[in-house]
């Protein structure tokens, strides 16, 4: 199957040199019209390489989401900027791999992409088996915040976002189970949350339908249908509440 790359860059000139240039190495270009789309492909397996252009609003999240991927599963990560762009440093904090200025030169884009790919192998050489992730979606009430899954039980989910998760209950959410086309939404309780992004929430509305998708789901892949509260939160999660009979506790996992 052929290789594709997910790239979100509205500049004519740069999309024509990235196609000739992924096109020499066997790899499609698949055009994204926004981050919500580029992240979505990459999340499905569908892409190898994701390619943003950080003159985008969004783009440094767009980055920063997909590097937060098991070496497993992320793609080989490049950033297109002006050369007078100030924010190199901010680009490789992000997760970046390489940065591309404008104007694009062929050759290289050709040199970034094999030596990202390469070390990308290497570091694949060297992880253990990850399951794949997926994104989840919270609605806040400033707007959306995106987060990949860590697991997904049947009582509720654990994820890792790119800023800390308020203490919120009942917060609406949605992501697509990995692996198929179903939408899993409903409403969720934050248990608990630490300052780097990582979160529990416990399911506390969950339609029917979905409830029956994730059930179907856990049992194909063999998942012990545990609740959020038995993943335990790192030392620095803010706990909310006790769910059940145990309480959560704050333990380095």
């Amino acid at each position: 199957m052929r290789k594709s790359a997910a790239v979100l860059c509205h500049d004519k000139r740069s999309l024509q040199i990235l196609e000739s240039a992924l096109e020499q190495l066997d790899i499609g270009l698949m055009n994204c019209r926004s981050q919500k789309e580029a992240l979505e492909m990459v999340m499905s397996g569908d892409c190898s390489t994701l390619i943003v252009d950080f003159d985008l609003p969004g783009a440094e999240e767009a980055i920063r989401m997909a590097s937060l991927l098991p070496p497993t599963q992320k793609p080989v990560l490049l950033a297109v900027a002006s050369r007078a762009w100030p924010g190199t440093g901010q680009a490789f904090q992000s997760g970046a791999s390489r940065i591309l200025y404008r104007p694009l030169e062929p050759e290289l884009v050709r040199e970034a992409l094999k030596a990202s790919k390469k070390a990308l192998k290497g570091n694949r050489r060297k992880s253990t088996r990850y399951e794949v992730k997926t994104l989840v979606y919270l609605e806040l009430e400033h707007g959306t915040l995106a987060g990949v899954s860590i697991d997904i039980g049947e009582q509720g989910l654990a994820l890792q976002a790119t800023e800390a998760v308020p203490m919120n209950s009942n917060l609406a959410f949605r992501c697509v189970l990995p692996g198929t086309d179903v939408t899993l939404h409903g409403f969720a309780d934050v248990i608990w949350a630490s300052d780097q992004g990582r979160a529990g929430l416990f399911f506390s509305k969950l339609p029917s339908a979905s409830r029956k998708h994730l059930k179907q789901w856990l049992g194909k892949r063999g998942n012990h249908k545990h609740a959020v509260r038995d993943l335990l939160p790192p030392e620095d999660a803010h706990v909310a509440f006790a769910t059940g009979e145990e309480e959560v506790v704050t333990e380095a996992q």
